[in-house]
Formats: structure tokens, sequence, C-alpha cells
């Protein structure tokens, strides 16, 4: 199955208006069973990434496609199970994580904020921003002793490209990945939306073919949910010669896990010598951030001293 493109371009023709597609992640099958399928409308989840982590255009866009790669990947997930993408590599970017849960929450970072730019952008390829490197998926599933991992060398830059090789290496599951963010003229993020499609045993060849014929005239469908009101009508619509049929609908959302009990309780793990030094040099407040969500945590001097007397206090 041939792998679409991916679109960030701004597209600057009128749309009936921003954020009228609820975020959705809806689960589907066409063809009488034989293609697996996942869309998602996620314009607040990217919009309040981007707020959170105070991102630029082109950081929005890496960020942006990773949350909706792992929103989209989490449709199968149950309970407690979660899952994650982990991108290292030798470009600008440098790496990211995203992850999502069974939930439909999904969180997630860059390590390169912001990412440089040597000239003005002339298109949002963003091959050049990647370069060569990994990327690592990870499923933790509830009640297994040990997560399963996949690792692939990155072979397009892409991570559309890229997750829909991991899939047929790894998985054997010929996939295709499409995930764009539309802007507006004023930069601000109209619409975000991604489309996952996967072969299952038993795709005929004229299915496969007619499926990758629709998904290229397809618009984009950051653009698609710009200009639409219901994730379930896109899917319908757009595979209605294909006999969709709605498997599963849930909400998707960026929403951090991080509490300051858990903070509190990292910060008890540095060690007895580290966290005196902190606790005695300060400068106080200590502010510790939360990578995925960038929310922040203040610690005052009496805190400290007292998480050292709670754990080092035998020490």
């Amino acid at each position: 199955m041939k792998t679409p493109g991916e679109d960030g371009k701004p597209d600057k023709r009128s749309a009936p208006g921003p954020g009228r597609c609820p975020d959705r992640l809806v689960s589907f099958m066409l063809a009488e069973g034989t293609i697996r399928g996942a869309f998602l409308s996620g314009t607040a989840m990217v919009r309040k990434m981007r707020e959170s982590h105070g991102l630029g255009i082109l950081e929005t866009l890496v960020l942006g496609h990773a949350l909706m790669a792992a929103g989209l990947m989490s449709t199968g997930l149950k309970g407690q199970d979660r899952l994650s993408i982990r991108v290292e590599c030798s470009g600008p970017v440098k790496g990211l994580v995203a992850e999502a849960d069974a939930l439909g929450r999904t969180r997630g970072y860059l390590k390169n904020v912001p990412i440089p730019v040597e000239k003005p952008l002339e298109s949002f390829d963003l091959r050049q921003f990647f370069g060569a490197g990994f990327l690592t998926v990870t499923k933790q599933i509830e009640g297994a002793r040990h997560p399963y991992q996949g690792r692939v060398m990155m072979a397009y830059g892409s991570l559309a490209k890229d997750l829909a090789y991991y899939f047929l290496t790894s998985e054997q599951i010929p996939t295709a990945f499409n995930l764009s963010v539309k802007f507006d003229p004023r930069a601000e993020v109209e619409g975000a939306g991604g489309l996952l499609l996967q072969a299952m045993p038993g795709a005929s060849r004229e299915v496969v073919e007619e499926l990758e014929k629709m998904v290229v005239e397809m618009p984009s469908p950051g653009q698609t949910v710009a200009e639409s009101r219901d994730s379930e009508q896109i899917v319908v619509e757009t595979f209605q010669s294909l006999g969709p049929k709605i498997i599963s609908k849930r909400q998707i959302s960026f929403a951090c896990h991080c509490s300051k009990d858990k903070v509190r309780v990292m910060l008890a793990m540095v060690g007895a010598d580290e966290l005196m030094d902190m606790a005695k040099n300060g400068p106080f407040p200590v502010v510790v951030r939360c990578h995925f969500c960038n929310a922040a945590y203040s610690f005052s001097q009496q805190e400290l001293q007292q998480m050292l007397n709670v754990h080092f206090s035998d020490n």
C-alpha cells in the first residue's frame, strides 16, 4: 500500500471556520473487513499542545504529526495500555517522544526547541529536519511482564512514511499514514487530522488500488477537519464505495498525567547528596518542569528539607 504524503502547507482559502469538528478518534473497517482504518480529528489537541510548549509553526507541525500518529495507533489499546513513538535523529529536530493511552490522552515533547532553521522555509517538507536516525515504537500492555518494542532505521525522514515502513517490516502489515496540520493566514492551527489505513490478510489487489487512488485524491486530513463538523461523517462520505463500518469512537486530547506528587517522588530518586544540595543552595523555589506538557512544579526550601527527612533520615 502506497503511503500518501504529509500536508502542512498553509491554506489561504476561506473556510467555514476553525475548530468546527470536535476532536475524535474513529476506528472503522472497509471492504468487508479486509481494510482496517482510523481517522483522527485533533485540532483542539494540537492547539493545546502548541500553547503548552510555546511552539512555533515548524515545531507545531513536527510534534503535532507525532501526537496524531500515536493517537491513531492507540485504537487497539485497552485498560492501562499505552504506547510511545520515539525518534532519535541527526537533523535539527534531534528527536521527539509522543505517547498515547487507551483513554485517548496524548502527550509528547521535542528534544530541540526551537528547531534551528538556516533559511526561510519554502515548504513544509520535514525530511531536511529529521535526517538519518531511528524510530522506536513501544507498547506497554497491562499485565504483560515486559513492554513490546520495535525499532527501525528511518528510511524516508518522514514520520508518516517511516511509520508505514515500521509496520511493514516489523509487523508485516501494509500500512499508510496521512498526517497534516492546516494553518490559517495568521499561522494559527485551523485544522489537524490524521488517517491510518492497513490492509488485512484477504484484501484484494483491486480494493487496495481503489483505496490508494481515493486517498491520493482526497484533501489533506487537516483541511478536511477544518471544513467539516463530524469525524464519522468524514469517514462515511470519503469511503462510501468501500462499505465503511464504524467500529468505535472516542475522544482524543492533549492531557498529561503528571502531578506534583509524582515529581516529588522523582526528586527523591535523585539521591541524598543531590537533594541535599538543592535544599541548601536552591535557587528557591526549585522549579521542575514536566517534559511532556511543560507544566511547572515549585518546591520551597522547607518542602525539600521535609523530603530529605522522610526519605533519607536514617542515612
